[in-house]
This record gives structure tokens, sequence and C-alpha cells, in this order.
């Protein structure tokens, strides 16, 4: 198999990278947060009231945007039990529509998530001045995540190639 990156291939590496990044640092934002009404509550014996909405949408965009990056990493669940009993061609042209299937659902997810959330914008959430749209943006931004990661494998697999996992 060839191990030449394509420069969609360097593209989505990057952009993977950057995306766990961001997982990493909402990870982190997710346990101050909850640090910080945890304090709130036994401590101070006030409970601040934006806490909870607010680790619920951070925990929307963590979980969201991971899941693309397993998409491109090949992190997610897979049923290979009777794929591994074809032939390597046959494998090779499933694994093309598996991929092209998972792109269709990115690409459903991404433009529904516009559409749902365009639907709710003048919505605002209890007790934090934000949008109710803000749920929906993390729909949208994996959704067109797991289209180029879709992308990039199905073209690996044409091309006879593979995908090499953005940390090494």
């Amino acid at each position: 198999m060839s191990k030449h990156p394509t420069a969609l291939g360097r593209f989505n590496a990057a952009l993977s990278r950057y995306a766990l990044y961001a997982c990493v640092a909402g990870l982190a934002a997710i346990v101050a947060v909850v640090a910080f009404q945890v304090f709130g509550r036994y401590v101070m014996n006030d409970s601040p009231t934006w806490t909870e909405n607010l680790a619920l949408v951070l925990i929307l965009y963590v979980t969201l945007i991971g899941a693309a990056v397993g998409v491109r990493d090949a992190g997610h669940l897979g049923m290979d039990s009777l794929l591994v009993l074809a032939s390597a061609e046959w494998q090779r042209r499933l694994g093309i529509a598996i991929h092209v299937c998972v792109g269709t659902f990115g690409a459903l997810m991404a433009w529904n998530g516009a559409v749902l959330g365009e639907s709710v914008m003048s919505y605002k959430l209890a007790n934090i001045d934000l949008p109710e749209s803000v749920r929906y943006v993390p729909l949208v931004i994996s959704g067109l995540l797991i289209v180029l990661f879709s992308v990039e494998h199905a073209i690996a697999l044409v091309r006879r190639a593979s995908v090499e996992r953005a940390w090494h």
C-alpha cells in the first residue's frame, strides 16, 4: 500500500489533530465548570445557575467532534466479522461503499443540524445568554468533518493506499 498522503490527507491530518486539541481543551473546560459548580454548591452554599447548561453544551462539542476524529483515525466501532471472510478486492469495494454511506450520514447530519439550529436561533438557553442554536453547531461541524474524513478514506481505498493516523 502506498504511503504517500494526498493534499486532502495532509489537510485532514492537521484538521484532525487540531480538533483533538479542541476536544482536550473542552474536557478541561468541562472539569473547570463542574468543579466551580461543586465549589459553589457545597462551599459557598450558592450554586451558580449557568454551570449546568454550559457543561452540557461543552459535552456536545467534545463528543461530536471527537466522534468525527474517530472516523478519520478508524477508532470507531466496526463490524469486521463477515468482512474478513471476503477476498481483498471485495473488502476494498465494501470499504468504499461503507465510507460513502458514512460520508452521506455526515452530510445529512450537517444539513439537518444547520436546519434545526436555524429554527431555534431566536430562543435563548436558560441561565446563559447564548442562543439555543449553539447546541446544533457541533452537529454541523462534526458532520462536515465526517464527510471530509470519509472522502479521504474512500480515495485512499480507490488508490489502494492507507490513511495515516493523525497521532503516530
